[in-house]
This record gives structure tokens, sequence and C-alpha cells, in this order.
């Protein structure tokens, strides 16, 4: 049996605008000439020495771990979780939970903003032929991943709330993913339906529900617009960041043809 490896990531750059102002990744390279003179400078190797007076070349990055594709742990939504205990770090998280079967849920045709609801979830379910099963891995397609690269991305694309976002980890679900920037809806729309609501409860809901249940979603997501529905495995193994609220990953899917 044939099999294909679809990268789920995007490239870690500081070229694009995929965060806000502010936030986003600054990278510095240091060619083989700059090598070249720290090997000498560090470890006493003359340059004219070294082979064709070249060193090593290296990147420093000046980045947070919610840069590029990363996966967020329970302590980034919260302090607790699951209604009171000490909230699960990245480096926290066990392996098992990442890999698993994938399951893509397809909202590319819901407006930016729209806030997922536990209905919808059902009947993408429905549409796909896919009941639900502990340790799936959720990988939720809007119309953001269309948009990675452009100045509209961060405002791209629906999001997750709360109650749909319970919805599945009540049914065991405990890795998910979006290729937008958030897991929930846009920030600049949560607002707007604050200020009309003036029901702050709204902000930031689907990570909010962190604080009731447990779960880990990534987000910047790419290539989910070639995944079937299901029938497929994902393995996304985040670095261990100590303590940290994310790690940057590399998820795959394999789908077998």
């Amino acid at each position: 049996m044939s099999r294909k490896l679809i990268d789920l990531s995007v490239v870690l750059t500081d070229r694009i605008a995929s965060d806000p102002p502010g936030l986003g990744p600054k990278l510095t390279y240091a060619d083989h000439d700059a090598g070249a003179q720290d090997f000498e400078r560090i470890f006493g190797m003359p340059v004219d020495k070294q082979l064709e007076q070249k060193g090593a070349a290296i990147e420093k990055l000046d980045i947070t771990t919610h840069n590029g594709t990363h996966m967020d742990a329970p302590w980034h939504y919260h302090p607790t979780m699951q209604n009171g205990k000490p909230a699960m770090t990245i480096d926290e998280v066990p392996l098992d939970w990442c890999m698993g079967p994938g399951v893509k849920l397809d909202f590319r045709g819901k407006p930016d903003g729209h806030v997922i609801t536990a209905a919808e979830v059902e009947a993408e379910l429905a549409r796909i032929g896919h009941d639900l099963q502990p340790g799936d891995i959720v990988l939720v397609n809007t119309r953001a991943g269309s948009r990675y690269g452009h100045d509209d991305y961060v405002a791209a694309g629906c999001g997750m709330g709360r109650e749909a976002t319970l919805w599945l980890t009540e049914r065991g679900m405990r890795i998910c993913g979006t290729d937008a920037w958030s897991w929930d809806a846009p920030l600049a729309s949560q607002m707007a339906r604050i200020v009309e609501t003036g029901d702050y409860s709204l902000f930031w809901e689907g990570h909010k529900a962190g604080a009731e249940t447990l779960y880990c979603h990534m987000e910047k997501l790419a290539n989910l617009d070639q995944l079937p529905g299901t029938g497929f495995e994902v393995i996304a193994f985040p670095v261990k960041v100590e303590k940290g609220s994310a790690g940057w990953c590399r998820p795959v899917a394999i789908v077998n043809g």
C-alpha cells in the first residue's frame, strides 16, 4: 500500500505578517564567513585554516513559542484546567496523545469571525460519515489557510467556540488544530461581538474552555485542503519547552493510498 506524507506546518519566517504587530518572529542569519570568524574567536581556529575559509552558518531567532506552527498547552489558556487542577505545560503533554487518526472538519465556507457551534461540528461529522472516537486528532480547515502569507491572515477564518470545544473534549479528543492564527475566531471579531452584546465571556472562549476540560490545540497549520475528511493519521510532537505554554511542532499527515 502506498502512502503520502503531507506537511501540515508553515515555514517560520519574518517576511510575512503571520502575527499581530509586535508579536511576530525576528530571524537573523549569520553566513559561513561569519561562522569562520566565530570559530577563530571562540576556539582559536584561524580563518585561513578552515576549509575554503568557511565556518558554520547559523540563525539567531527572537521568537515566542506561539510563532510558526505550534501546539498550545493548557497552561496557555488558564493557570488551572478541569475546574481546578494545575494546568499542564507543554513538556508534560503525553506523547501518545500526539499521534492518532485524523479527522478534518471543513469550515472553509463559514464567514470570517464566525464562531463554530457544537451543532455545526455534529453536522460536519455527519457529512463526512464519521463517529468521533477518543484519541481522534481533529483538524479544522478554515478560510484562513488560503490567506497565510497575506496581510489579512490574522483576521481571516472562523473559530471554535466554547460549546464546540467542550463537545469535542467530552468525546475524548485531546489534540486538535486549525489553519487559522487562533483556535478562536479572530480577536477583532470577538471584540466586535462583545461591544454589540456586552458579554465579556465571549472573549477567547474556545481557549478558556481549557479551564473546564483538558486538551491541546495547534495553530497555523498548513495544507489542510489536501486532506480527506477521514482515513489518515496525524503525527504532531511538540518541542519540550520547560514549563512552556506552547511548543513548536511540525505535524505530518499520513494518507494511505
